[in-house]
């Protein structure tokens, strides 16, 4: 057994069943190793991965992975800074996929606003993300949302929606007076690598992972980006969600296993995930 297996092996030992909330396994750093990748996912103790899309073909490559693997289930939806790129119709087939309400679609997005990255006008991702937010509405099924140096914005979009909006604020990086208020809309706050990162700056991220209520909190990972320290710079993969978690839960100053079961129990709910396998 290599020294990886065992790193996962102990993790499952030590925190039992978990959901990565957030993965891009359609990647080529994942899917071209992907059953490897989803064994060792599994022997970290990860029951369920929720992939991803962020374009209107990797919408359809994530649902591709759900069907041909049993632990999979997709999201669909176009990505702020994919919305530039998008051709004609792209939009109307993610839709079309959406209302298909294909087996193991689990929810819609990634969609949101990020003000980091310059690769769409900024009215163009707001557009894009309002109709995310009334697909995910009229479809019942939780929207997924991005936000990277937009917190105001994103608070802005929501604010005057009917509540509550039934989705995720997925890596969340900032303070618990933001996390308050999204959980106010009815949103989960999920958390990724960040949370083990030793960047001072973050000590406003840890403090709003100890005060999220316990029925609200997700964990991901966001993978292949934001692997967790030990393993920071490296291509990140569903297995490691354990790592983020094992640190929330130590600051949080709870057993793993007493927190991965809470975090487990809630994407359950979210996502409806008891309608396509025993846990």
């Amino acid at each position: 057994m290599t020294s990886s297996h065992l790193f996962n092996s102990n993790l499952a030992a030590i925190s039992g069943p978990l959901i990565d909330t957030h993965a891009h396994l359609d990647d080529r750093r994942l899917s071209d190793d992907l059953p490897e990748v989803l064994v060792r996912a599994r022997e970290a103790g990860v029951v369920a991965v929720v992939a991803v899309g962020v374009s209107s073909e990797s919408s359809v490559r994530t649902l591709e992975l759900s069907h041909n693997n049993m632990m999979v289930f997709a999201a669909v939806g176009i990505h702020p800074n994919h919305v530039a790129e998008a051709e004609p119709g792209d939009w109307d087939r993610v839709v079309e996929l959406a209302r298909e309400r294909l087996p193991k679609l689990v929810a819609i997005g990634e969609t949101g606003l990020d003000r980091y990255w310059k690769k769409t006008a900024f009215a163009d991702q707001e557009a894009a993300f309002d109709r995310h937010l009334e697909l995910a509405r009229e479809l019942d099924l939780p929207v997924i949302i991005h936000c990277r140096d937009c917190m105001k914005d994103i608070v802005d979009r929501l604010v005057s929606r009917p509540k509550p909006i039934r989705g995720i604020l997925h890596s969340f990086t900032g303070t618990w007076d933001e996390a308050r208020t999204l959980l106010d809309f009815g949103l989960h706050i999920s958390f990724a690598g960040q949370a083990t990162f030793a960047n001072k700056n973050l000590d406003t991220l840890r403090d709003a992972a100890t005060r999220v209520p316990l029925d609200r909190i997700l964990v991901e990972t966001d993978s292949p980006y934001l692997a967790p320290h030990p393993f920071r710079g490296q291509s990140n993969e569903p297995a490691r969600v354990a790592v983020t978690a094992a640190r929330i839960a130590e600051l949080r100053g709870m057993q793993p296993a007493d927190f991965n079961q809470s975090t487990t129990a809630n994407a359950r709910n979210l996502f409806r995930l008891d309608d396509f396998m025993k846990f």
